[in-house]
């Protein structure tokens, strides 16, 4: 299998397509590739919920909800950039369907047999646009006005049910540094009651550098492992990793029907939101801070000394930790579409709070820490979904 050379790490967030020729593998080939699944043991978590009633925010570069994989899955969202590209253009979803399809995909065909399947195939996905793809041309005008649309999008998603927020994205630049109406955002979701996820970042051939939203408080920052445990080498070691997932060789779904294989802590992130989510499924009572620490005492394979900074405690068991979470007094916290005020009011409804440019938080150049890159081609769907192609620009 052709694999994403160690070089791209540097690009910032997009998917780097490689599409074979025409030896297209068999639909039952995306299963088998899915080794993620196992490792997450999420066979044996199904057997107590699939994550039906839970509700997970995907702050991203947007979702395409007609994807056959998640027809059904995906609510009404919210863009809080506004522009950019649409339905229909290259540069539009790839990396927020990805995610969203890790998470609750629930595959297509006969007895969904076909397909991408999420960790948590019977949540709800609420699509969040905060950041646009490399490739659209609009992003540099992102970049310069909607710099506060991740802390618009946190609050919105708190506000609008979200029990849990997958932050797949991030700036590991060496001008990081925290933003603070994005971590009084993050407060503001966790006291609402929402679990909030992100991924460590891609820069462990890069220097290691502290990637944001990661690095708030409160927040279940995931490192990446492929299918033997050890850590990715692209997978930032700093002290906030709370738990490692499968981030390499991972089959993502994508807004062109075509299936591809990918990498990064992005997809790591996915997989543990997912997790969270059949927690929360579980055990509707139990609070952010309750499910942080199940995941950390659940962990499968942790480290000699119980932590370090490549893996956190150990890879992400939501079986273990569903039933472990029976035994941990809940709060009755849960998400809610109500008006407290933590730290102030979120976004309005039509999304025009903001504009800082002091700090560009994810829509920052280095965004190395939330690209999954996407190499090869598994299957190539045969019914594109209506409008998908026809109105696709020359040469994509």
């Amino acid at each position: 299998m052709k694999r994403i050379g160690p070089a791209l790490l540097a690009a910032p967030l997009a998917f780097v397509l490689a599409l074979l020729p025409a030896t297209a593998a068999h639909a039952d080939t995306i299963r088998a590739r899915q080794w993620g699944l196992e490792a997450l043991h999420t066979q044996e978590a199904w057997r107590t919920t699939k994550g039906k009633g839970i509700t997970v925010a995907v702050l991203d570069t947007g979702v395409d909800g007609t994807h056959p994989d998640l027809a059904g899955n995906v609510l009404q969202g919210k863009d809080m950039v506004g522009f950019g590209a649409e339905r229909g253009d290259k540069s539009w979803a790839q990396h927020g369907t990805a995610m969203a399809g890790i998470i609750a995909g629930h595959g297509h065909g006969v007895g969904n047999a076909d397909g991408v399947l999420g960790v948590a195939p019977e949540a709800k996905v609420l699509p969040v646009r905060v950041i646009l793809e490399d490739g659209d041309p609009s992003r540099k005008r992102a970049r310069s006005t909607r710099g506060n649309a991740l802390a618009e999008g946190i609050r919105w998603a708190a506000d609008h049910g979200a029990d849990v927020i997958n932050l797949s994205l991030g700036d590991d630049s060496k001008s990081a540094h925290p933003e603070p109406s994005e971590d009084a955002a993050v407060q503001y979701a966790l006291k609402k009651g929402a679990v909030v996820v992100a991924s460590a970042g891609n820069g462990g051939e890069e220097g290691d550098h502290i990637s944001y939203p990661a690095a708030y408080p409160g927040v279940i920052a995931v490192t990446a492992v492929d299918r033997y445990g050890t850590r990715a080498s692209f997978s930032t070691r700093r002290w906030y990793a709370t738990v490692s997932a499968p981030g390499v060789d991972i089959v993502i779904a994508n807004p062109d029907r075509d299936y591809y294989e990918g990498w990064g802590t992005s997809a790591a992130a996915a997989f543990v939101s997912g997790a969270v989510a059949l927690i929360r499924a579980a055990h509707p009572g139990l609070d952010p801070a309750q499910i942080k620490q199940l995941l950390e005492d659940t962990a499968r394979n942790p480290p000699a000394d119980g932590r370090d900074d490549s893996r956190g405690f150990g890879l992400v068991d939501p079986a273990a930790a569903i039933r472990e979470g029976a035994e941990v007094p809940p709060d009755d916290l849960r998400a809610a579409a109500y008006g407290k005020k933590y730290f102030g009011p979120g976004p309005s409804d039509s999304g025009s709070g903001g504009s800082s440019t002091d700090w560009i938080g994810p829509l920052a150049g280095g965004l190395g820490a939330v690209l999954l890159a996407a190499a090869v081609v598994l299957w190539r769907g045969r019914g594109r979904g209506p409008g998908l192609g026809a109105a696709r620009r020359p040469g994509d």
